[in-house]
């Protein structure tokens, strides 16, 4: 897809002819391309309308029924803030009452449709210019925000950020271009280094405009967070998505904090004033309690394990592991809770022999702290996928104390 299909995909006829087509079928897309093609319609034109309907399919999942309404690009669907948490963004540069965004690193543009939704103006820029086009059509429901190719490091801060209430929103590339994993995704990057814009010029820009916002890794280092500013690990379904790091006006709470988005609930926050900052650590096996709670990525990644200690009064299985242990019966919103049903020390040996003398046959095995691979430990303990009529099992594979454990658990509903 170039620059110039784009545009016809952005035209009153482009529209059109994506409102005509039917839901994405693998089985009709031939067939349906054949047809538009007896109709007159341009070859390439059809090609990238047949494309944009399969990626609308995958969007779905991301946009919900807004996904109808936006092109895509494969890279940049992958990429894209999803609707909940593009929202999210976009509040704070709402709340902050500011004029304008410059969206340095726009993608297709998710971020700045969110904010013009709330009434601020989007300038973003993209290195490619498919993506740029592309985020450009996405804006023109709102005349004012426009989307265009150019490079980051060339935007040219405001003398009076502050009076002209302007803001930055940064995107910076965390993934090689061209260079695929085994799993034929994007290569990502992980460290603060190697993204593009520089860390350096992410910094520069928010020293030189204070209501600046950039998305980086989960993998963001806690010692590389600005003084003053809120670093903000955000998750959705239980996967962490990203690290957003805020400053100025945009920072509500400075220091980590966490952001738990779940689909049909309310968003659950965490900050360190509900942490305690030195957790306490189990003693001992022989100290594991009746519940144990499974904290949120998102607190994990956060450092934040404190705030489920000091809400359950519990501790740590081992520090880091972000498992605790508890006597008591809480309501967490941040966490999961199971009730432990027994405990011992791990050994093939030892835990094949509970699972027989239970009759367990289905297995849902979950581990930190213990390297071991499931379906050989699978083999070992004779327990296949299929759960067959047996009884099933919840066990954690960790470390308490220093000494690997099982801990065979029951899911609290």
């Amino acid at each position: 897809m170039d620059v110039g299909i784009v545009r016809a995909l952005g035209s009153p006829d482009g529209q059109s002819l994506l409102r005509s087509l039917p839901p994405y079928d693998d089985t009709s897309v031939i067939a349906l391309q054949d047809r538009l093609r007896r109709e007159g319609h341009d070859r390439a034109l059809v090609a990238a309308a047949l494309t944009q309907q399969r990626l609308r399919a995958r969007a779905v999942a991301k946009f919900g029924e807004f996904a109808n309404d936006l092109l895509f690009t494969p890279d940049g669907l992958e990429q894209a803030s999803r609707l909940e948490v593009a929202a999210t963004h976009a509040g704070r540069y709402y709340n902050a009452s500011l004029a304008t965004v410059h969206d340095l690193g726009c993608g297709i543009g998710s971020d700045a449709v969110a904010m013009s939704a709330l009434g601020v103006t989007v300038q973003g820029v993209d290195i490619d210019p498919v993506t740029a086009a592309v985020a450009d059509v996405n804006l023109r429901p709102w005349p004012d925000s426009r989307a265009r190719e150019g490079m980051a490091e060339e935007f040219d801060p405001p003398r009076d950020p502050l009076r002209s209430r302007v803001g930055v929103w940064l995107d910076p590339a965390r993934r090689i271009p061209g260079r695929t994993g085994r799993h034929g995704r994007i290569k990502r990057v992980f460290r603060l280094d190697e993204i593009r814009p520089t860390w350096e010029f992410v910094l520069q820009v928010a020293t030189a405009v204070p209501a600046t916002g950039a998305k980086l890794s989960p993998s963001m280092p806690h010692d590389a967070i600005p003084l003053g500013t809120e670093a903000q690990w955000t998750s959705f379904g239980g996967e962490v998505l990203e690290c957003a790091v805020w400053w100025g006006p945009l920072a509500y709470q400075p220091g980590r904090t966490a952001r738990i988005l779940s689909p049909g609930a309310s968003p659950v926050e965490v900050d360190e004033r509900m942490a305690e900052p030195d957790p306490p650590v189990a003693a001992s096996p022989g100290s594991i309690g009746a519940w144990l709670y499974e904290p949120d990525r998102a607190v994990t990644q956060a450092g934040l394990l404190g705030a489920v200690t000091a809400a359950t009064l519990g501790s740590e299985v081992e520090k880091g592991l972000g498992y605790v242990l508890s006597e008591a019966e809480v309501d967490v919103p941040f966490a999961r809770r199971y009730a432990v049903l027994e405990s011992m020390p791990f050994s093939v040996k030892t835990l094949r022999a509970w699972l027989a003398q239970h009759g367990v046959t289905g297995l849902t095995i979950k581990k930190r702290g213990v390297r071991l691979d499931d379906d050989e430990l699978r083999h070992q303990l004779k327990i296949t996928r299929k759960a067959g009529d047996g009884a099933q099992a919840t066990i954690i594979l960790t470390r308490v104390a220093g000494r690997q454990t099982v801990i065979v658990v029951d899911p609290a509903p």
